[in-house]
């Protein structure tokens, strides 16, 4: 997000002096070890000295060198430059306002459950009604750039909850000008709807976290809150946000309320029976969940995030209070692409594939360009080319593949199977030359000393794959 006044960046505006009047908002996300004592500002100001020395920045990038740097080297585990508003891949460091965040991640497994038990029932059932989690969780580091998009769902977002902060902070008379914090994705299943939901807390509590000391994702359990008892799940509902407005309560808290498959809550307005009545129980639900939504509105430490399968199935009242409905699609041939990418550059660099360079989107679309002129590009072996010309190779067949999973419509979460369903049905198991003996580096990764199978053999065993889910899916039709 752009801007040097008002940012949702932390702490220190680091702009040199005498800058340009230009200049572009880049996050700086410093991540410290488990164990780590050493004091955030401390860090902040030694990653301040160590960036300053830097003449320009690739943005959407981890810094290196930093290991030198003895106070760093022994609390930072990465170093990651984050992405901006700006269409350049780099930026001087004059054209710079830098922000630096510095977090520690909590544990996996740092949640609590909230049941739906009453407590005035003998054989109340105790459904988990929902989970709170603890941000920024190590077990959300990665989420955010793993999710690809062909338009920019991502910043839109974050700059929707930028907006947010803007006005609440102006104290911007809400009869004149009203914003609700509720954001409704919708779409097909598999798209990363949830998925963008929980990497956006955990962007969030990175990035808030000058404003606020904790942070915090609930996730509810939409179908739990239906109690098998008559007319108790609107009370239900009324219990599950009193303990919300109660973790609101701490003004130094963010909290990220999470409503999956929120038709399940919502759609009783349009449900009815064989007269045109919609069910009473589902109407309390639905009115009390409506209720308690405007009474959170007026909270700057909130936000509720929603997401939906069947959005006509949902309730037009919620869709009227979201601020943002917006559509997940499934993802287009260039998004395809750089989803495919990263799954070889992570099995490559574990090193199950070979060592070779994966061409970027832009890399691969102008050698597509060039092959329109030589298509011999597109038959050559591995054994009559030099390493560019492979990686080259490589990009083309990436690129028929993400056309033919695009042709199929497969999803985020089916195109990330790809490597595993090649190595089980085509590959083999058995005689693959994995990392044994590799050795850790300074950050906690593990450096790969052996080398895995050629690329071709796993392009080959994800066309195959594709090609039988094809067949597989006729069968359905």
């Amino acid at each position: 997000m752009a801007g040097p006044d008002i940012t949702m960046g932390s702490s220190q505006d680091l702009a040199p002096e005498n800058a340009p009047v230009r200049q572009w908002t880049v996050h700086v996300e410093v991540r410290l070890q488990p164990r780590a004592t050493a004091r955030f500002e401390t860090i902040r100001a030694r990653v301040s000295d160590f960036v300053r020395g830097f003449d320009r920045i690739n943005l959407s990038s981890t810094l290196e060198g930093w290991e030198d740097v003895p106070e760093l080297a022994s609390s930072v585990e990465r170093i990651l430059v984050s992405e901006s508003s700006c269409a350049s891949h780099s930026l001087h460091i004059s054209e710079m306002s830098l922000q630096i965040h510095v977090y520690q991640p909590a544990d996996t497994d740092s949640y609590e459950e909230f049941t739906n038990s009453t407590g005035t029932r003998q054989d109340d059932d105790e459904t988990m009604a929902a989970t709170v989690c603890e941000l920024p969780n190590r077990g959300m580091e990665g989420l955010w750039n793993s999710l690809i998009y062909a338009d920019d769902i991502k910043m839109k977002l974050l700059d929707y909850i930028h907006a947010t902060l803007v006005f609440s902070d102006a104290n911007v008379d809400f009869n004149l000008v009203s914003w609700n914090r509720v954001v409704l994705l919708h779409g097909p299943p598999g798209t990363g709807k949830t998925s963008l939901c929980r990497a956006l807390a955990q962007k969030l509590s990175i990035r808030l976290s000058h404003r606020y000391s904790q942070a915090r994702l609930l996730e509810i359990n939409s179908h739990s809150l239906f109690s098998k008892w008559f007319s108790e799940s609107g009370k239900l509902v009324q219990r599950l946000f009193s303990s919300i407005t109660e973790l609101v309560e701490e003004e130094d808290a963010f909290l990220v309320v999470l409503i999956d498959e929120v038709e399940s809550l919502t759609a009783a307005r349009a449900w009815s029976d064989g007269r045109n009545r919609a069910p009473s129980d589902g109407l309390r639900v639905v009115n009390a969940l409506l209720t308690q939504l405007d009474k959170l509105k007026h909270r700057k430490n909130v936000l509720i995030m929603s997401t939906s399968n069947l959005v006509k199935a949902i309730g037009t009242a919620f869709v009227d209070r979201a601020d943002i409905v917006q559509y997940v699609d499934l993802p287009s041939r260039e998004a395809i692409y750089e989803i495919l990418r990263t799954c070889l550059c992570e099995i490559i660099a574990r090193g199950i594939v070979s060592p070779i360079s994966v061409p970027t989107l832009k890399q691969a679309q102008m050698y597509e360009l060039s092959a329109l002129h030589s298509p011999d590009h597109l038959v050559a072996t591995s054994s009559q080319v030099d390493s560019r010309e492979k990686s080259k190779n490589v990009a083309l067949r990436l690129l028929a593949l993400a056309a033919q999973c695009r042709t199929q419509g497969m999803s985020g979460r089916a195109l990330r199977r790809l490597p595993v369903l090649a190595l089980a049905r085509y590959i083999g198991i058995g005689p693959l030359n994995l990392p044994s003996n590799a050795t850790p580096t300074v950050n906690g990764t593990r450096k790969v000393v052996n080398t895995g199978a050629d690329v071709d053999v796993w392009l080959e065993g994800m066309e195959k794959v594709v090609r039988e889910q094809a067949k597989e899916h006729e069968r359905l039709i």
